[in-house]
């Protein structure tokens, strides 16, 4: 049934006889656990911030993640003499945990992720390293929104006094989804999924705010956009046109939200171009090493298998794969872990394809525009 799903999954949208790899990497540039403090102070206070992968490691990218990476990826070069490329899905701010405070929460107030890395103790040359990466074509961002929070959410429980969150708040942390003493903590990382129609409003000013910060940060306009963690409402896909986004991600099956709990099925595939003319990626692909939700689940043989059947169908491989296998600032033996595997897939890819080309999403998106297939 599995293996049926796999093939179902490739039949509809855009093909091509190039063999093509597409590595999407999401959450670069987010704050999510602060450090290796924070994560004990959760622990001594009853919180298995332990059993999750991603609470548990993904932390803001330090100097070294990202030296280690680069090092990974330059080990190996495609048909076309070039390096594999991970399309680095980021975020280009993060909440002002100081500012916000000062303020009693009665307004959210946030800080450029170069002025996050600040804070930080091994991670001055982040900003640096990016902009290395991009020169290089190693590591090539776009926009994932402005933070990979939802604001509006965040601060309703923060003002009605959660105390989980507040806990989390008080350690720089985000990304909490269980609290204490089974206190209901809302689904706040999902940073365009409406609560209330009128929410909309502000994520305008987000997506026009994130994406000129963007361009400050990067040096070019941003073209693709993924939502962090759920799909947003439609609406905003105008104003995300009009900031220069050509490409959007999206499920193939996924629910966009409207406001007050109600959400509409909506399906999409490769290639789909929607009512304003912006084309949809959909990922085909999964690469998570150092998941601990899939015990004994063998991550690189299996994303082999998904890009097989990907080539089978003359489709494009486009391979999700979180920061958070590649981290290591808060455990190192996780980024050993995540690295060690991402070379196992990479030289596995270009031994059993020796014709595959290594692609920006970006890449992918303009050849669908110019083939229309």
């Amino acid at each position: 049934m599995q293996n049926f799903k796999l093939h179902l999954r490739n039949i509809p949208g855009w093909t091509t006889k190039q063999k093509i790899i597409v590595l999407e990497s999401d959450d670069w540039g987010s704050v999510r656990m602060a450090s290796k403090e924070a994560y004990n102070a959760f622990l001594m206070a009853g919180v298995n911030v332990n059993n999750s992968h991603f609470i548990a490691n993904d932390a803001l990218e330090s100097n070294l993640d990202l030296e280690l990476l680069f090092d990974v990826i330059t080990k190996y070069k495609d048909s076309n003499g070039k390096n594999p490329v991970f399309t680095a899905v980021c975020v280009v701010a993060n909440p002002d945990f100081e500012k916000i405070k000062a303020n009693g929460f009665s307004k959210y107030e946030y800080e450029p992720f170069t002025e996050t890395c600040k804070h930080y103790p091994i991670h001055d040359r982040v900003a640096e390293l990016w902009k290395e990466g991009i020169q290089k074509r190693l590591f090539v961002p776009v926009f994932h929104g402005r933070e990979h929070l939802n604001v509006q959410r965040w601060m309703r429980a923060l003002q009605t006094g959660n105390k989980s969150l507040h806990f989390a708040f008080d350690h720089g942390v985000i990304g909490l989804s269980n609290g204490f003493n089974c206190e209901k903590v809302p689904d706040h990382l999902a940073a365009f999924d409406i609560e209330f129609p009128s929410d909309t409003n502000y994520l305008k000013d987000v997506i026009y705010t994130g994406t000129k910060l963007f361009e400050e940060i990067c040096g070019y306009r941003a073209r693709y956009f993924v939502p962090p963690n759920s799909p947003g409402n439609h609406e905003i896909e105008t104003i995300l046109k009009d900031c220069g986004i050509e490409f959007v991600n999206s499920g193939r099956v996924y629910h966009e939200p409207v406001g007050n709990g109600k959400y509409v099925k909506k399906i999409s595939w490769l290639g789909k171009r929607n009512r304003i003319g912006q084309i949809y990626l959909t990922r085909n692909c999964f690469f998570e090493p150092v998941s601990n939700e899939w015990v004994g689940k063998d991550w690189v043989n299996d994303c082999l298998h998904e890009i097989d059947i990907a080539f089978r169908w003359h489709k494009p491989a486009i391979v999700s794969t979180h920061r958070v296998n590649y981290i290591g600032y808060i455990h190192p033996e996780n980024r050993s872990k995540g690295l060690k595997a991402l070379g196992e897939l990479l030289r596995n890819i270009i031994l059993r394809w020796p014709d595959a080309e290594f692609l920006t999403s970006v890449e992918l998106g303009d050849l669908i525009k110019g083939n229309k297939g």
